[in-house]
């Protein structure tokens, strides 16, 4: 089964809508199988006095001008909706609160992503799961207990999910990865783990796709010295497309662990062994 490669926007489209399309385009031209947003329902995750409080943003002076003018709302999602079924891309969303993962509902998506930071929101894990649609949830930001309490919600609602290594620095620091949490959590779990990495460049991700991962999911920036929290931990479209063109080629190079006598190997053994005698000469390739 091939890796599902997801290509995070976020909210790096700045609130422009051509923005938004470019890094769906990227995505596509890249050969990810879908990109995902975040919707937020701004007065339900963030109180009147954060709201309130002062942040210089080129919306205005507020962290509420600044927040509201990353958001999407229905006219942009139909659009967005409407493009990538133009284009043949899936798109997903993670919800940060009950309402948003309401709105979502609309567009009957394929997949749910639980972004890190929810993880821990059991009333928002139970609606999310009610949909019964494949979800990614991300393992960032988490004691075993709480993943424990997801997977616990998932099964009981026999919604199909796989988990998601991740941890949440933005940028994160290749030595802080810890990758051996992808076969832990294999192993703890009994179900497909993928990757969600926050790192800057592509190597720790090369190194994910060979512990056998089922999904990848890295951050996409026009540029990363554009304006927003997750620019610099993202990938650029060169980036992106050697990110995807290697982990595909990774995921052939991988094969099927079985020990023998590869076929395309037979001419070569005759010709390098042929001053050899013995049972060798009656190998046939099998690998």
């Amino acid at each position: 089964m091939a890796i599902f490669f997801i290509a995070e926007i976020g909210i790096n489209h700045n609130g422009q809508m051509d923005i938004a399309k470019q890094l769906i385009d990227v995505a596509k031209e890249a050969g990810c199988d879908a990109v995902k947003f975040q919707k937020r329902t701004i007065d339900v995750v963030y109180s009147k006095e954060l709201l309130d409080s002062p942040r210089e943003s080129p919306w205005g002076t507020t962290q509420r001008q600044q927040k509201e003018g990353l958001e999407f709302g229905q006219k942009e999602y139909e659009e967005i909706d409407r493009y990538c079924r133009q284009i043949g891309i899936e798109w997903l969303a993670s919800a940060w609160d009950i309402p948003s993962q309401k709105f979502l509902r609309q567009f009957k998506l394929k997949y749910n992503k639980v972004a890190s930071a929810m993880i821990v929101d059991k009333a928002l894990l139970k609606e999310i799961a009610s949909e019964g649609r494949h979800t990614f949830i991300s393992t960032g930001m988490t004691e075993p207990e709480h993943i424990d309490e997801a997977v616990a919600i998932f099964k009981e609602a026999k919604c199909p999910y796989e988990l998601m290594h991740c941890v949440s620095v933005y940028p994160m620091e290749d030595e802080d990865a810890n990758l051996n949490c992808i076969k832990t959590l294999k192993d703890r779990y009994k179900c497909d783990v993928g990757y969600s990495g926050h790192e800057v460049g592509i190597a720790v991700s090369y190194a994910a796709a060979a512990l056998g991962i089922t999904s990848l999911e890295r951050h996409i920036t026009l540029s990363r010295a554009m304006y927003g929290s997750d620019q610099a931990a993202s990938l650029e479209p060169s980036g992106l497309r050697m990110l995807v063109g290697a982990v595909r080629k990774i995921e052939k190079a991988m094969g099927n662990g079985v020990l023998g006598f590869h076929e395309k190997e037979v001419s070569i053994s005759q010709k390098l062994r042929a001053h050899i005698g013995g049972e060798h000469k009656k190998v046939i390739g099998k690998g």
